[in-house]
């Protein structure tokens, strides 16, 4: 069996992509700050320690990796952004990175391939609220009667210049030498996660717990978005397919508004709701500059990795939030 060793694998990501690969057969190695006790034992599972700060880590575990993929990370929610804050989001992504980049360096190994994650923070914002089409190409249709279209945003368009665009292109330059190595690299540009394990999707259904539907801004702002199921499987594509190479967007092929993705996960819910607006200034005191995110439309083509013959299990959000 082939080994695949992950990086941040005890998170929301990293828990899903290990149960779907030890379902494959692959054996799983992960890499952790700690372990926990009640971390799961299986026989084809196994954890190791690494040390970001002091750049150490077990030897044998990149002689013993077949593929590896690198999810480790700070979040960027949970916290206002602080000037620290934002230095550890960076700071874990690129020292993690150089940790990888420099044991393939320099540790015998056979490591076929390194699959990264990256974010559609990458991007700046579309400027205008598309009106979507179902096509798989996740390019807004203008004829659909819509409030107009913004731009969309392929792979090859440049990073924006704020602090995640910053963060996400620091991050990719950080994973980029592995190729040096000889290692075929692949970067997921992922977008908002939905799970029912946690994540984004648990903040939006705290306040359905009280019957509000909290819409934030005016609610026009594009979310592009993906189901962890269908991340799971790209990841594992990526590792399977040899064709796979660089940077490919991570996102359904159908994105919504604000708006529509509160309005259709309190219906998916079944409990009465009130649509609820959080006026911008507000979201500004609460978040700080964190704001600028959530408020921010971000509308991100699909097309290149449908062009990679992947069918989505869940391509629009009435499919993901059921």
């Amino acid at each position: 069996m082939e080994t695949v060793l992950i990086t941040g694998g005890t998170g929301l990501i990293g828990r899903a992509l290990t149960t779907a690969l030890l379902n494959r057969n692959y054996n799983v190695i992960i890499l952790s700050r700690k372990i926990n006790d009640n971390a799961s034992m299986r026989n084809n599972l196994a954890y190791s320690i690494w040390n970001i700060e002091e750049q150490t880590l077990d030897a044998n575990v990149i002689a013993s990796a077949d593929f590896i993929i690198h999810l480790a990370g700070t979040s960027v929610a949970g916290k206002r952004w602080t000037r620290k804050r934002k230095q550890e989001i960076i700071n874990s992504r690129v020292n993690s990175s150089r940790l990888i980049v420099d044991s393939l360096k320099n540790i015998p190994n056979k490591v076929k391939a390194v699959v990264s994650a990256s974010a559609i923070g990458w991007y700046g914002a579309d400027g205008l609220t598309p009106a979507f089409s179902e096509a798989s190409t996740g390019k807004p249709n203008p004829s659909s009667g819509g409030e107009g279209w913004g731009e969309v945003f392929e792979e090859s368009d440049p990073p924006a210049k704020d602090f995640l665009g910053n963060t996400c292109k620091e991050w990719e330059e950080s994973i980029d030498p592995v190729t040096q190595s000889g290692k075929r690299l692949v970067k997921l540009r992922t977008g908002i996660v939905l799970s029912k394990d946690g994540g984004a999707l648990k903040e939006f259904l705290k306040p359905l717990r009280f019957g509000i539907a909290t819409i934030l801004g005016n609610g026009k702002q594009v979310i592009s978005w993906i189901h962890i199921d269908d991340l799971v499987q790209l990841y594992i594509k990526a590792i399977e397919n040899e064709s796979m190479n660089g940077v490919y967007n991570a996102v359904s092929p159908n994105p919504v508004s604000n708006k529509e993705l509160t309005i259709q996960l309190a219906k998916s819910r079944k409990r009465f709701y009130i649509p609820v607006h959080i006026p911008s200034f507000i979201l500004k005191i609460i978040l700080g500059e964190m704001s600028v995110e959530v408020l921010k439309s971000a509308t991100v083509s699909a097309k290149k990795i449908v062009g990679t013959g992947f069918v989505f299990n869940f391509p629009t959000i009435v499919a993901a939030l059921g």
